[in-house]
């Protein structure tokens, strides 16, 4: 069955953690687990909070380049593995209406204050190219240009 959008959007639902690799400095790559609390329709992006002082803050300001891997249930479970790798370009966002856009219950977690909190910043990963492995289908999906 082809790869579309929807179908991509609906494997990824389920997928509470991706990885985020950013490019650090002297070209060695940076990767870190980051949540999208499974509230997420993907359409092309993705969305993370996390702090000013983040390594990977400093690594997208320089490099915006990034890559999102996501691994879905376990084959070992009895489900049929799926993986996708995300090639995108990071932005980073410190506007507080974004962040009320893309704010969920659970992040009050890490940052009590909401959307008040002093440093917080929004990443938005405009994704353009998707790899997947769906079981025995594998392929690319082109996201944007």
């Amino acid at each position: 069955m082809t790869m579309t959008l929807e179908r991509l959007s609906e494997k990824m639902k389920d997928i509470d953690f991706a990885m985020l690799a950013t490019i650090a400095p002297g070209g060695a790559t940076g990767s870190r687990p980051m949540s999208n609390n499974r509230e997420v329709d993907y359409d092309g992006d993705a969305w993370f909070f996390t702090d000013e002082s983040a390594q990977m803050v400093a690594d997208i300001a320089a490099n915006p380049v990034v890559n999102l891997a996501y691994q879905g249930k376990s084959a070992l479970l009895g489900h049929r593995p799926f993986f996708a790798a995300i090639e995108g370009h990071g932005e980073l966002i410190r506007d507080k209406q974004a962040f009320a856009e893309h704010w969920t219950k659970g992040l009050e977690r890490w940052w009590p204050d909401g959307i008040e909190t002093p440093g917080i910043v929004l990443i938005k990963v405009n994704g353009k190219r998707a790899h997947y492995w769906d079981g025995e289908d594998e392929g690319e999906l082109l996201l944007s240009s």
